[in-house]
């Protein structure tokens, strides 16, 4: 009695108690046995719902932990949802949504513009080249005009001419002026004989009033311009007819783009093109479509595209390079959807993109097949496929596509799904037991995946990487549509910095000697094989890379 006294005066100790007795009637009053077996049941059944697959082989689906029975490797748990999904679509946690950066927007109808972007030329207007010849024969005695590049103005005497048949000529002419009251006719035919060499009226007056013959003739010229040739020298003997000089006037000069035969059909008579020169950094530009050659060059295959423009200040100059846009209003389809190009995965057959389902907040996604219309720069026109407030995944599309291959639903390249080539082998199934030990069954499991990678390989797209010899833009749409028109080519992407072209293609209808072939057919080295040098000479010369 003593011993407890000492104890419970100790106030230390009664705290204790007070506080484990609160603990103890707090249990008794508010636990409920009840709620305790609802927690092991969920607990229970959470357990039981949890299905485990391999990384390797998604289709495989075991309901409780293992190994997988054709590789061996640990199995996993597959995330589930309570949300209730289609079974063909791909569920993404919120986490690895925002990882994988995947972006929607809903699908809407906008005015379908396409932008055509072309590559040409500055080029002398073909009307208003001049060649100044000598209208009678002679010797050159003296050039006025020296040099090729030298203005002229129409009047202004280019060359000076000794010619004795001029000097008979006059001679026969002041004859006939003696006798020109009884033999009229005998006159006129030596005055036309001096026009017919280009004598003026009043040139032709003042021999006939002076009495005097001319020794030398002068060449004036008939345009205003510059001189783009001097095909002669001083001293030369020229016949009639011969060409003195090419003469060009610049006041109005063409501008000439390739359009390739893909472009031609939204390209129109009329139609404003945009156009930039590279000589004059931030200077814009812009003319009327006039004509558009209806014959395709069948090396270069393209089109000349030609445009007008007024050049007075002269700063357009005959070869430089244009870039130039045009935007085409595709009106026939105007009532369709307009899509990011980003949205659409190609495979060559089908074109696909990602919906996502309708009435929840989840990222959920179902695959669904489009038919598309022409380009539009960055985005699609839908042909049918997609209906007007549906919302699809324009960011991070691939991602959406490689988590439904992992799972074996539809996706890209497996259409139906469940066919899935990861292209591993982790060993032998038939010296791999699963859990049960069941060898018979996972034998005849890994024989079952392997006829199905084995099909699905065939259907997969292979890339590859060479190396393409190019220089500028023109180039590389030249060597793209080259490649993407090989049968079985996926996709071509020329890097102009690197001068590589990633490809993808489907191996079992074409190969990279068959796709090189077609990049050198067009004028452009590959890494096998070299480009004729008769259609190299015909690329436009900021094409050509041979040094």
């Amino acid at each position: 009695m003593l011993y407890m006294k000492k104890i419970f005066s100790n106030k230390y100790v009664l705290y204790s108690l007070f506080a484990f007795s609160g603990l103890f009637l707090g249990w008794l009053f508010f636990h409920s046995p009840h709620q305790m077996e609802n927690t092991q049941k969920q607990t229970t059944e959470s357990a039981k719902t949890t299905i485990w697959t391999c990384s390797m082989h998604p289709h495989i689906r075991m309901d409780k932990p293992g190994k997988c029975p054709i590789c061996g490797m640990d199995l996993i748990p597959l995330n589930q949802s309570n949300v209730p999904v289609d079974s063909d679509a791909i569920h993404l946690s919120k986490e690895a949504a925002e990882l994988a950066n995947v972006l929607t927007s809903v699908v809407t109808k906008q005015k379908p513009v396409k932008e055509v972007r072309l590559y040409g030329k500055v080029q002398t207007d073909e009307r208003l080249l001049q060649s100044q010849v000598a209208h009678i024969p002679g010797r050159i005695e003296k050039l006025l005009v020296n040099f090729t590049g030298e203005g002229v103005r129409k009047g202004q005497t280019l060359a000076i001419i000794y010619s004795p048949e001029l000097v008979t000529a006059q001679q026969e002419l002041l004859e006939t002026v003696k006798t020109k009251d009884s033999q009229p006719e005998i006159y006129e035919a030596s005055k036309e004989k001096l026009r017919q060499w280009k004598l003026t009226e009043t040139q032709i007056a003042e021999i006939e009033s002076s009495g005097t013959v001319q020794n030398n003739i002068e060449v004036v010229s008939n345009t205003t311009g510059i001189v783009t040739a001097r095909r002669i020298n001083n001293g030369e003997y020229v016949s009639q007819g011969t060409t003195l000089f090419d003469i060009a006037d610049l006041s109005k000069v063409w501008v000439l783009f390739d359009a390739y035969e893909t472009d031609l059909p939204f390209l129109n008579e009329g139609n404003k093109i945009s156009f930039t020169v590279q000589a004059l950094p931030g200077t814009n530009f812009s003319g009327n479509i006039i004509f558009i050659d209806p014959v395709i060059d069948p090396v270069t295959r393209v089109s000349k595209v030609r445009i007008e423009i007024n050049n007075p200040n002269g700063k357009l100059k005959p070869e430089m390079f244009a870039t130039g846009i045009v935007n085409a209003n595709l009106n026939e389809y105007k009532n369709n959807f307009i899509i990011p190009r980003s949205a659409v995965l190609w495979t060559g057959k089908r074109s696909i993109v990602y919906v996502k389902q309708f009435g929840t907040d989840e990222p959920i996604f179902k695959i669904r097949e489009v038919e598309l219309g022409p380009m539009l720069g960055n985005s699609y026109v839908i042909i049918s496929g997609l209906n007007e407030g549906e919302e699809i995944v324009t960011q991070g599309t691939f991602s959406v596509d490689a988590a439904a291959q992992l799972e074996g639903k539809p996706s890209m390249m497996n259409q139906g799904g469940g066919k899935i080539s990861t292209g591993h082998n982790h060993g032998d199934a038939q010296n791999t037991e699963g859990k049960d030990g069941n060898t018979d069954h996972s034998a005849h499991q890994q024989q079952t995946v392997s006829e199905h990678s084995n099909h699905s390989s065939k259907e997969m797209a292979q890339h590859e990487m060479f190396s393409v010899s190019g220089n500028c833009e023109m180039c590389k749409e030249r060597i793209e549509e080259a490649a993407i028109s090989v049968k079985g080519v996926v996709s071509a992407v020329w890097d102009l910095n690197t001068k590589k072209i990633h490809i993808e293609f489907n191996s079992s209808e074409t190969n990279t000697d068959d796709i090189q072939k077609a990049i050198s057919k067009v004028g452009h080295d590959t890494e096998k094989f070299k480009a004729d040098d008769k259609i190299y000479q015909e690329l436009p010369e900021c094409c050509r890379y041979r040094k």
